[in-house]
């Protein structure tokens, strides 16, 4: 920390007030001119509430949110990484077919706006899914089991599994489409003449790809398929069109029933931010020490 300070000078300092100043008349126009009333106090008791009759401290609106945040955007990435690799790899195939079949899903979901994919998804594929392997019931009957603590831990409130499994599918298929144009600029990147000296010495095609290929091609991969890890955060969001009961879904009962316009979004942004933040960091500093090992 002290060395970062070290690092700035006098043009940092005068953003840094500039920024405050701006906050500052936000925060003041707000109250003046809309007649808001702050209630800052209250924004805690909606991240961890306090359980009088069982005297004990639980997660409120907020927290829970955030919690079905995170674990969305886990599992969601490793499906879409799944199905972004199959799609980068099918669009390096030699049959005409399968490569454009591939492009096409490829470019269909990079061209329609995010919301109508995210719709699109959850009635005519997601929803369908569910119903046919029976999610509702197994679900119910997991949730009047007695100890449900690791199920609730990986997976939240059973009740809610079918809705958290329909936004993970969502937002994996609509990932998908980005992570496998970052898997097959990888494995184009990967020089000829290793896939000409793999075939040389008797290689088939699938062993060329698992053994020469994509070995390379996901060491170049990494960094930007960490960006889009952190875009996936932000991109699930929009699964609370849907009523995926994530973060901003959350937030909007918050807003809806308490009239804390303002603050309970401002929490919120304030969430997603180190989230995002603190990942884009972490990542930044992997990367370095990569290159430097």
């Amino acid at each position: 920390m002290t060395k970062f300070f070290k690092r700035l000078r006098w043009p940092d300092y005068l953003i840094a007030g500039l920024l405050v100043a701006f906050f500052g008349y936000i925060a003041y126009a707000i109250e003046g001119t809309l007649n808001y009333n702050w209630r800052w106090h209250l924004i805690p008791n909606y991240i961890v509430g306090w359980h009088t009759s069982r005297e004990e401290w639980f997660a409120n609106l907020l927290l829970q949110g955030l919690a079905a945040t995170i674990r969305i955007s886990i599992y969601a990435s490793i499906l879409a990484l799944i199905f972004g690799t199959i799609l980068g790899i099918a669009r390096c195939s030699g049959n005409l077919t399968i490569r454009m079949l591939a492009r096409t899903y490829l470019e269909l979901l990079r061209n329609i706006p995010p919301v109508v994919v995210v719709f699109i998804f959850f009635f005519f594929l997601s929803q369908q899914l569910i119903d046919l392997l029976n999610l509702e019931r197994w679900a119910r009957g997991i949730a009047r089991q007695d100890d449900i603590a690791v199920w609730e831990f990986f997976f939240g409130e059973m009740r809610r599994f079918p809705s958290l499994i329909s936004g993970v599918i969502v937002l994996a298929l609509f990932e998908s489409a980005f992570v496998g144009e970052i898997v097959r600029a990888g494995i184009q990147s990967v020089p000829k003449g290793q896939r000409e000296a793999a075939r040389s010495i008797g290689m088939s095609r699938g062993q060329e790809m698992r053994y020469i290929v994509l070995p390379q091609a996901m060491k170049k991969v990494v960094p930007p398929m960490a960006n889009q890890f952190i875009t996936l955060i932000k991109d699930s969001s929009i699964i609370s069109l849907i009523s995926v009961q994530e973060l901003t879904y959350k937030t909007v009962e918050l807003v809806a029933s308490t009239r804390m316009i303002f603050e309970a979004w401002i929490t919120t942004a304030a969430f997603y931010f180190i989230i995002c933040f603190g990942l884009s960091r972490l990542f930044a500093r992997l990367e370095k020490g990569r290159k430097k090992g």
